[in-house]
């Protein structure tokens, strides 16, 4: 234990009573910041004959976005597809209410292969598992076909007698991917500001052939005229 003044810190093991604090805590501060109010748990559970579990999961839903937290299928019923009924109920409960997009993560040793292969994209990794494995996240569109969706990397350059206007710019242009089922994943910058790499995600390609030819991005262009930052796209995938 710390001791300052009248405060004392405490590291120690678990606190039903914390967790339940901080929970309500943060999310009265997560309303009032998104003024989203409606979060909710969600659960899918499967029994036998006699009332035993096959199989679970359960995740959550807040405004549109909707997430899973934990799947499983006892091991003798593995392999009858399970996993995919669960799945498939969780998406379609979270349509029901009002939600567009569904997420999760997944050990390298667990199912990144199944979420794979029902639509999920990965959106990040993180490395140092125990065991040499990674923890891989997904993200799902529940309003369109994930086979459509287009990942790129932009790598743009800016002049270097405009940085702070190229990079205005590029601010701009980024928040307007939004209205054309567009995303920014990642967006990296090099020290001297003006170099910029940006892996940016369109549900489809025509949000994406929108997205280039969007009236208010063209305008923003002309404006700066020399001055506008020279882009590199290349269209890329998973590996």
């Amino acid at each position: 234990m710390t001791t300052t003044g009248s405060t004392n810190l405490r590291v120690y093991g678990k606190d039903e009573e914390l967790a339940a604090r901080l929970e309500a805590e943060l999310t009265a501060f997560n309303q009032q910041a998104t003024g989203a109010d409606d979060e909710a748990d969600l659960s899918v559970k499967v029994t036998d004959s006699g009332g035993d579990l096959v199989a679970g999961l359960t995740g959550w839903s807040w405004g549109a976005c909707a997430g899973i937290n934990l799947v499983w299928v006892h091991a003798d019923r593995r392999g009858e597809g399970w996993g995919s009924r669960l799945l498939a109920a969780a998406e379609e409960e979270a349509r029901r209410r009002g939600c567009t997009e569904i997420s999760v993560a997944s050990f390298s040793f667990q199912a990144p292969d199944f979420y794979r292969r029902h639509g999920y994209l990965d959106t990040g990794r993180r490395e140092g598992i125990p065991g040499g494995h990674v923890d891989h996240q997904f993200w799902k569109s529940l309003v369109t076909d994930s086979a459509t969706a287009v990942r790129l990397v932009a790598l743009v350059e800016i002049p270097a007698a405009a940085v702070e206007a190229g990079q205005q710019y590029e601010d701009t242009v980024l928040s307007l991917l939004r209205r054309h089922g567009g995303r920014v994943e990642r967006r990296l910058r090099t020290g001297d500001g003006r170099t910029e790499a940006h892996v940016i995600r369109f549900d489809t390609r025509a949000g994406y052939e929108a997205a280039l030819a969007d009236p208010e991005r063209t305008a923003l262009r002309t404006m700066l005229g020399e001055a506008a930052p020279t882009t590199r796209v290349l269209e890329v995938h998973e590996v």
